[in-house]
């Protein structure tokens, strides 16, 4: 198998809600859209994130669509300065997400925080000792 992410899909709770957390309260741009998933692409677009209805998604995969808590994955959006980190979670707070981790040195030199998204994924924003080719 090739060494390659395409889509990253998080079930969510109410499709409306999600969307307009990353389109209106973080300014991603909507690629696609049809009736039951929401489709944003990343970077240069050869990766995405998509938004789909948590029970349908679970159907989907086969599997029970109970769960909560922690779900053993979180998202990283590495930058390249403290004030930046600051700066992404205060806008993911101001567009409705909550901040689980304030930002604050870690133990591995770097700085970063946690936000979660209106259905509790948990998003790092970090920056570190070293410059990560894919830093924002």
């Amino acid at each position: 198998m090739k060494q390659h992410l395409s889509v990253v899909t998080l079930g969510v709770r109410d499709l409306a809600r999600a969307k307009q957390f990353y389109s209106d309260g973080l300014g991603w741009t909507v690629s696609a859209e049809e009736g039951r998933w929401v489709l944003f692409k990343l970077g240069d677009g050869s990766a995405a994130l998509a938004l789909y209805p948590w029970d349908a998604l679970a159907d989907d995969a086969g599997v029970a669509a109970a769960g909560d808590g922690f779900r053993g994955v979180t998202l990283s959006y590495v930058v390249r300065s403290e004030n930046r980190v600051d700066a992404v979670l205060a806008e993911a707070e101001r567009a409705g997400g909550a901040i689980v981790k304030p930002a604050q040195p870690t133990d591995w030199g770097g700085y970063g925080g946690y936000f979660a998204d209106p259905d509790g994924y948990l998003w790092e924003v970090a920056s570190g000792a070293t410059k990560l080719p894919f830093a924002e």
